[in-house]
C-alpha cells in the first residue's frame, strides 16, 4: 500500500506524463484490475438429488442476484418438501447400499479427488463466489476456495484413521444428515459441513442460503466428476420452508445448522422431543482486545482483518474493539488513517478492500443499526469515499464513545461496523467482552504470555486468539458457547459430531 502521494490524484499512468510532486496525505488510485476468469455460471441451475441434476416438482424457480451491480446471475430451482422428501430417500439409499458399506480408505479416495477438482477450478469457483456474494475477488481467491479444498484434504486424511478418532472406543457413522449453510461463507461453510460428515461415513441433504446457492450447485458438478456414488450427496434449494423440510425431515439422524441466533432457536424448539442429534453454530459479538503492550501497528492490521475485510459478514467478526485506556487515542488515530486506504467497491477489482453487501436487506439492516448509534450519541467516523451508483455497498464505519448499552455493541450487526470502547484494567476487559449473549471468538493483543494464558481462560469464547485475528485452519476446532451455538466443526472434536462410538 503506498505511503506517497500526488497533489492531483492520477486517475491513471500514461507514458509522457510528467510525474506531479510528492507529498504526504492522500493515496495513488490504482487503474482497474478487474479478475477476468470465466465463472462458467448457467442460466438456470435445477436440484442436485441422486447424482444428478433434476427439475424441481414445483417447475419453479427464484433468481440469484449480483450484489455489486443488481443483475441476475442465474435462475435457482425452488426445493419444495417432495424435493426434499426425494433428497433423503437417495441418501438413505446410498447409505444403506454404497457410501455407508465403504472402507474409510476407499472413502478417502473420494474426499481426496474433491479436494483436487476444487483446486483445478479454484479461479473459476473464486469468481463465481465473488459475483454470487459481494466478497472481494482477493478473498474468495486467497482465503476461502483454498480453504476449502484444504478441508477436503485434511478429512480425506482422516478417513482411514477412524480408529483413533476416539481412543478405546470404535466409530460408527450416524446414517442421513441434513445441513443447512449461510451466506456469508458458502463454498468454505459447504466444505466444513461435507467433509466430516462423508469422511464419518455419513450421507446428505445439505441446503446453501437462497441468495448464495450458486457455488453449491456447482459444486455438484464436482461431486459428479469425483464419481460419488449417486445419493451421498444431495443439494436442494430455496428459502426458510426448504430449510425447515431439511432441518424437521424424519430420515435425518443428525441436523447441522449455521446460521444466525433467531433462526438457531426456532430449529431447536422445532426438533425438541426428537432424538436428532445436533450441532450449532450461530451469531457473535466478538471482543478484540488491545491492551497498552501490544504492538499497536500490527493490532489495527489485525483489527482492519477482523471486521473490514470481510465486510463484517463473519459470525466472528471482531466487531467490537475494547482499548486500554493509556493507548485509546493512538489507537483510534491510527485506525482512521488506516481505513481511509481502504478501498471500497468492485469485488472482482483485485484492487477492492471492501466489496458488496451480500442483499437489499442485509444492506437495510446495517444502515438502521449504524442510525441507532448515531442516535445513541456514539462519535461515527467514515472515511471519504464514492460508492458505486448500484449494488449494495456501505463505507467502513468506526463508532468511538460507544457503552455497552448501545445496540451497535450488542447486537450482531453483520457489516463493516466497529464499536470502539475503553477498558482500565483486566478484570473490566473480561467482564465488558463477557457481557453478551454471544460466546463465539475474541481477541487479544498483547506483549505478555502470562496475559494471554489468562484471558484465554477467562473469555467465554470457543475461540481465542491471540496477536492476530480470524486464523482458521482444519486440524482446529471452530465453535461457541451461549447464544453462539454448540459443537464444534474441524479437527477430531468436529468428526466426533459426525459418528457414535460403539
Amino acid at each position: 500500500m503506498p505511503t506517497l502521494t500526488a497533489t492531483k490524484r492520477p486517475t491513471k499512468r500514461s507514458a509522457g506524463r510528467s510525474a506531479p510532486e510528492l507529498i504526504f496525505g492522500d493515496l495513488w488510485e490504482y487503474d482497474p484490475a478487474p479478475e477476468t476468469a470465466d465463472p462458467k455460471l448457467k442460466p438456470r441451475y435445477d436440484l442436485f438429488i441422486g447424482g444428478k441434476f433434476v427439475a424441481p416438482a414445483s417447475g419453479k424457480y427464484f433468481d440469484s442476484i449480483n450484489p455489486a451491480n443488481e443483475t441476475k446471475l442465474a435462475e435457482i430451482a425452488l426445493a419444495n418438501a417432495a424435493d426434499v422428501d426425494a433428497a433423503y430417500a437417495a441418501a438413505q439409499k446410498a447409505f444403506t447400499t454404497t457410501w455407508g458399506k465403504l472402507p474409510g480408505k476407499e472413502r478417502a479416495k473420494y474426499i481426496y479427488r474433491l479436494a483436487r477438482l476444487l483446486q483445478d477450478r479454484a479461479r473459476e469457483f473464486a469468481v463465481a463466489e465473488t459475483m454470487d456474494g459481494g466478497k472481494p475477488i482477493k478473498e474468495s481467491r486467497d482465503f476461502d476456495v483454498p480453504m476449502a479444498a484444504a478441508h477436503f484434504f485434511y478429512h480425506a486424511g482422516w478417513a482411514d484413521k477412524l480408529d483413533y478418532v476416539a481412543p478405546g472406543r470404535k466409530v460408527a457413522p450416524l446414517g442421513v444428515v441434513g445441513q443447512i449453510i449461510p451466506w456469508n461463507f458458502p463454498l468454505l461453510m459447504l466444505a466444513w459441513k461435507l467433509a466430516p460428515a462423508l469422511a464419518m461415513g455419513n450421507t446428505i441433504v445439505i441446503k446453501p442460503a437462497e441468495t448464495t446457492s450458486v457455488t453449491a450447485l456447482k459444486f455438484a458438478e464436482i461431486i459428479q466428476d469425483a464419481g460419488l456414488p449417486p445419493g451421498t450427496v444431495n443439494i436442494v434449494t430455496g428459502f426458510g420452508d426448504t430449510g425447515a423440510a431439511v432441518m424437521n425431515h424424519p430420515t435425518a439422524v443428525k441436523v447441522a445448522f449455521t446460521g444466525s441466533t433467531e433462526v438457531g432457536k426456532i430449529i431447536m424448539r422445532s426438533l425438541a422431543g426428537t432424538d436428532k442429534n445436533m450441532t450449532m453454530e450461530l451469531g457473535g459479538k466478538a471482543a478484540n482486545i488491545v491492551f497498552d503492550d501490544a504492538p499497536l501497528d500490527q493490532a489495527v492490521e489485525g483489527i482492519v482483518n477482523g471486521i473490514f475485510f470481510n465486510q463484517g459478514h463473519v459470525c466472528c467478526a471482531g466487531s467490537r474493539l475494547l482499548v486500554h485506556e493509556p493507548v485509546a487515542a493512538a489507537v483510534l488515530a491510527k485506525l482512521k488513517t488506516r481505513i481511509r486506504t481502504l478501498r471500497v467497491g468492485d469485488p472482482l477489482d483485485k484492487n477492492t478492500d471492501i466489496g458488496a453487501i451480500n442483499s437489499k436487506e442485509q444492506l437495510t439492516r446495517i444502515e438502521k443499526l449504524v442510525a441507532s448509534g448515531v442516535k445513541e450519541g456514539a462519535e461515527m467516523f467514515q472515511p471519504a469515499c464514492k460508492l458505486p451508483s448500484k449494488g449494495y455497498y456501505f463505507r467502513p464505519t468506526v463508532f468511538s464513545g460507544v457503552s455497552m448499552s448501545h445496540r451497535i455493541a450488542r447486537e450482531e450487526i453483520f457489516g463493516p461496523v466497529l464499536s470502539v470502547l475503553t477498558f482500565r484494567t483486566l478484570d473490566e476487559a473480561v467482564e465488558k467482552a463477557n457481557n453478551t449473549a454471544y460466546g463465539l471468538s475474541a481477541g487479544v493483543w498483547t506483549d505478555k504470555g502470562s496475559r494471554i494464558l489468562k484471558l484465554s481462560t477467562e473469555l467465554k469464547a470457543g475461540v481465542v486468539w491471540a496477536n492476530t485475528y480470524n486464523k482458521f485452519d482444519p486440524t482446529s476446532p471452530f465453535g461457541g458457547y451461549k447464544e453462539s451455538g454448540f459443537g464444534r466443526e474441524g479437527g477430531r472434536q468436529g468428526l466426533l459430531d459426525y459418528c457414535k462410538l460403539v
